[in-house]
């Protein structure tokens, strides 16, 4: 074909890390037509002009005839997703100068004075006059520009050395709120999810005469539920952007006035002003707080306000193509009536990203940072259970700050602005997002204590039959899923651990903890107790509810026995309570809602107290006995707590070993630390302080073994 040959194409979505960076990709088929090559510009044509640099797409999009852009590009061509543009072969000019004028409100001290380096940044970016542009500065930050003027006029490609001029914010013409668009390209770990709003939303609004032909009502309603930074309104600001609709934002606190009739009367003129702006898109944010439960509220206006929301989300006037997006965190606290088809006609779960999810959302806020060659994102996503979006991009945030931290000396706070060359050189390194992990508390779990342990199988001496199992059990169905899913076998839901105090059980839930890389909540039974009815099983309930979010997790049980003891008939009401915590734990362990890459463990020295009902197959089905060391596990746990502690060379583990015969690994420690409590304190009373070489000698493990012998003789 010759060069002016024009290629068809349908808008898809573009891959998150190509945002703002002016790609268009094409089937390698289509770069034969069109006669281009890798990194071309090439023109298209929508109801706008504007170009691209053309790429290849991956394997996965070919033979689709799709040109995959992403949402800046989408509005410079003025095209939505699945609409067809037509793609040229172009020849650009090389720009001289370009006008640049920012959108959205910037606060004067982030104004962009020296525009010598937007020139290197936006090196390569081919723009036509009205284009929309992105500059991806220090961070995840972004600005978002309006080229206003390009010399000489047409694509001009800007280079290095194109003069960058800056107009004042003023004067831009633009609508409220046309700062940095977002766009499906910003949100990670949400496919599934953005393409059912999708359905719900673009196609009653762009095609309406389908639902006319299958003679059914468009869906008028979607409720977006989950906990709090998942990215409910992140979709709905981005269902804004790509859709040509109207779109107005409520906030409960907004529409409630203090005179009778007048909170009504706001969202009347809301929905008035939707109906005649149409198609139109109403987003209710925090709906909880706008339309509680009428039968638990007691002000008047709430009820009000909910049932002015109903009348006017299924009255006997038509809502026309207006849709509504709720988002709330607490759906239960929501008004029934609302949740209902014809309100709300699907209610969409936005949980908590998996490790896939958490991957793509590091790199959506890691794609303007200058990386180091170390950071490993796909790492970073293993080790961040837990986090939702918000606090991935807190994550990225902190570390760009550490980062920032390192050049505070050298900056001159008298100017009003950062040399380029200063932060040209900076990038953000994998320690700065292990410093910044150690800041960010992830929300979904902030309610319960969840700890990632650091105890690895080589700090447990002994115990190879019981390491086996526990691996077994819980480790290898996480690693090896696919093989378990083959074979068609359940890993167990419950592990019992029991054996005297002090010997490893609580260590051994942790270490299978660390070595399946999971989450870890640590529940002791006194702080589930309640003088309120029922508020030590919602306790319970609410346990295994953050554990299914932030999976794969241990929940780990100690001292079971006084948590779930025998149930008996009658009783005080404390009995009463512990038999409804029991009856909770039964429901939540074999219930009907299934434990998915969740593993409760429990440790007891007195499994004969722990209620029959918990001990059977289905709850917890392995029951594994931690037993006291023998000699040589003795043996081993001495060099566990002995390693990189220097010993005398008549210091002989063995012999330690066999004469702590009937102790657990618990004192064994403590015989350990004692030992070199002494050594220390021989250091300080003969004043040997300074460059003293510690060594532990025989006779400081004999005193310490003495000691103790003596505290169990007395007890």
């Amino acid at each position: 074909m010759g060069k002016n040959e024009v290629v068809s194409l349908k808008i898809a979505e573009a891959l998150s890390k190509d945002v703002g960076r002016n790609f268009a990709r094409l089937d390698p088929v289509d770069f034969v037509k069109l006669g281009v090559e890798i990194g071309d510009i090439v023109e298209l044509a929508g109801r706008r002009r504007t170009a691209a640099r053309v790429m290849p797409a991956f394997s996965d999009d070919r033979n689709k005839e799709i040109i995959q852009i992403d949402g800046i590009t989408r509005e410079n061509v003025q095209g939505s997703l699945g609409d067809k543009i037509n793609v040229y072969k172009a020849e650009p000019v090389l720009a001289q100068e370009i006008t640049l004028i920012p959108l959205g409100t910037v606060p004067t001290g982030r104004m962009i004075k020296d525009t010598s380096y937007l020139g290197k940044i936006l090196e390569g970016v081919c723009v036509t006059s009205g284009d929309r542009v992105r500059v991806n500065l220090f961070g995840s930050s972004a600005q978002d520009f309006r080229v206003m003027a390009t010399k000489p006029d047409g694509l001009a490609l800007i280079k290095a050395s194109t003069r960058v001029k800056m107009k004042p914010i003023d004067n831009t013409g633009e609508k409220k709120g046309m700062g940095q668009k977002i766009s499906y390209e910003d949100i990670g770990g949400l496919e599934r999810e953005v393409q059912r709003i999708r359905e719900m939303i673009e196609l009653p609004l762009k095609y309406p005469q389908i639902f006319e032909h299958l003679g059914i009502e468009a869906p008028k309603g979607v409720l977006l539920v989950g906990p709090p930074g998942t990215g409910k309104t992140l979709i709905a600001k981005a269902v804004a952007g790509e859709t040509d609709a109207n779109f107005t934002q409520i906030s409960g606190p907004e529409i409630i006035a203090k005179y009778y009739g007048e909170s009504e009367a706001n969202l009347r003129e809301i929905f008035e002003r939707a109906r005649d702006n149409a198609p139109s898109i109403i987003f209710l944010d925090e709906l909880d707080g706008i339309a509680p439960k009428r039968a638990e509220v007691t002000g008047e206006v709430e009820k009000r306000v909910v049932t002015q929301l109903l009348a006017l989300m299924d009255g006997l006037e038509s809502r026309q193509e207006v849709i509504v997006i709720g988002a709330t965190n607490r759906p239960d606290a929501i008004d029934p009536a609302l949740r209902r088809p014809g309100r709300f006609d699907r209610e969409i779960n936005i949980g908590v990203p998996d490790k896939n999810g958490r991957l793509k959302i590091l790199q959506i806020h890691t794609r303007g940072m200058p990386l180091a060659s170390n950071v490993e994102l796909v790492q970073l996503a293993n080790i961040t259970h837990g986090f939702v979006g918000a606090d991935l991009a807190a994550l990225c945030r902190e570390a760009a700050m550490i980062t920032l931290r390192s050049i505070l000396p050298e900056i001159d706070m008298s100017q009003d602005y950062l040399p380029y060359e200063l932060l040209r050189d900076l990038t953000v390194s994998m320690e700065n997002f292990l410093q910044a992990l150690a800041e960010i508390e992830p929300s979904a779990i902030r309610e319960v204590f969840v700890e990632n342990p650091n105890v690895h199988w080589d700090q447990i001496g002994g115990l190879d039959e019981v390491k086996q199992e526990l691996q077994e059990a819980i480790e290898w169905p996480i690693k090896y899923e696919r093989l378990y899913q083959q074979a068609l076998l359940p890993s167990p839901k419950g592990i019992l651990m029991y054996g005297p105090p002090g010997t490893g059980k609580t260590l051994l839930a942790k270490a299978i903890a660390t070595e399946c890389q999971a989450n870890f909540i640590s529940i002791k039974g006194p702080e589930l107790l309640s003088k309120w009815v029922g508020e030590s099983e919602k306790g319970v309930r609410e346990i295994f509810k953050k554990a299914r979010q932030v999976a794969p997790c241990i929940i780990f049980f100690d001292e079971l026995d006084a948590m779930a003891p025998r149930r008996q008939a009658g009783g005080n009401s404390g009995d009463a309570t512990m038999d409804r915590i029991v009856g909770q734990l039964l429901t939540e362990l074999d219930g009907l809602e299934k434990l998915k890459s969740v593993n409760v463990v429990a440790a007891t020295n007195r499994p004969d107290l722990i209620d029959e009902a918990l001990l059977r197959p289905g709850r917890f089905d392995l029951m594994l006995e931690i037993p006291l060391p023998d000699l040589n596990e003795r043996g081993l746990i001495f060099g566990v707590h002995t390693n990189g502690r220097r010993l005398a060379n008549d210091v002989i583990l063995t012999e330690l070993a066999r004469q702590t015969e009937g102790w657990s690994g618990a004192q064994i420690e403590l015989v350990c630390n004692n030992a070199a409590r002494l050594l220390v304190r021989n250091c300080i009373m003969t004043g040997q302080l300074d460059e003293v070489e510690l060594i532990l000698q025989k006779h400081h493990f004999q005193t310490a073994i003495s000691k103790l012998l003596v505290q169990k003789r007395t007890s």
